[in-house]
């Protein structure tokens, strides 16, 4: 019988491979196991999850998250289809802005929510490990990377930066604004939090207006 459950690495994110014919009770009891043993390996991080091997229904994904919670340090950002192309997309522009804050001092990192209305704002660009709640928001003068999902508002190019840009892993904002071209959702948003199969999206200014698109490399190449 081959292995109950396989923790492999991606870049930005951890995939569980899951026996498809194991007791699912079983199966959570082994995945508390194998990260509490990993415990100290993978520290305090923020990541993406990616569940393979087997079909779970988004209670046995709460479960597993919960598992891995209980277990571990780590603070899962959202569950994602393990697509290499789209990952390979994301931290492509992740590493470009590390760059760009690397040769600018001013440039910022944050680590941590943002929740009960709070609010965060910078003169830099900023990358984000987290969320940012309904009715909390992120505000920057230049581009924002957020490592988690933007439920709330978000403001980039405040100082008029040409070309600024919001991307998150999960996009589901009450608002956006870039420079002076603001977005809203003409809908009411989904229940905000992790939700299976999200893939990460980028906010920026096309034709006077604001667009939201999967991120690609095309569209990379653009900023």
């Amino acid at each position: 019988m081959r292995e109950a459950v396989i923790i492999k690495s991606f870049p930005n994110g951890i995939a569980l491979y899951l026996n498809g014919e194991m007791p699912f009770e079983d199966l959570l009891a082994e995945i508390g196991y194998k990260f509490s043993d990993a415990r100290n390996f993978f520290g305090t991080v923020t990541m993406a999850l990616s569940i393979e091997g087997r079909a779970v229904t988004d209670m046995e994904e709460i479960r597993i998250l919960e598992t891995i919670r209980d277990n571990s340090d780590i603070n899962i950002a959202c569950i994602v289809e393990k697509d290499e192309t789209v990952n390979k997309n994301y931290v492509k522009a992740l590493e470009r802005t590390e760059r760009e804050l690397a040769q600018k001092p001013e440039g910022q990192f944050f680590r941590g929510d943002l929740k009960d209305r709070e609010v965060l704002e910078t003169e830099n660009s900023i990358i984000m490990l987290g969320d940012v709640y309904p009715g909390s928001s992120i505000v920057s003068a230049k581009n924002i990377i957020i490592l988690g999902g933007l439920y709330g508002k978000a403001h980039a190019g405040g100082n008029g930066c040409e070309g600024a840009y919001i991307a998150a892993f999960e996009m589901a904002p009450e608002r956006i604004r870039i420079g002076d071209f603001k977005y809203k959702p003409g809908t009411k948003q989904a229940r905000w939090g992790i939700r299976p199969k999200v893939r990460p999206k980028i906010a920026y200014v096309k034709n006077d207006r604001i667009i939201i698109e999967a991120l690609t490399k095309d569209l990379l190449n653009c900023f």
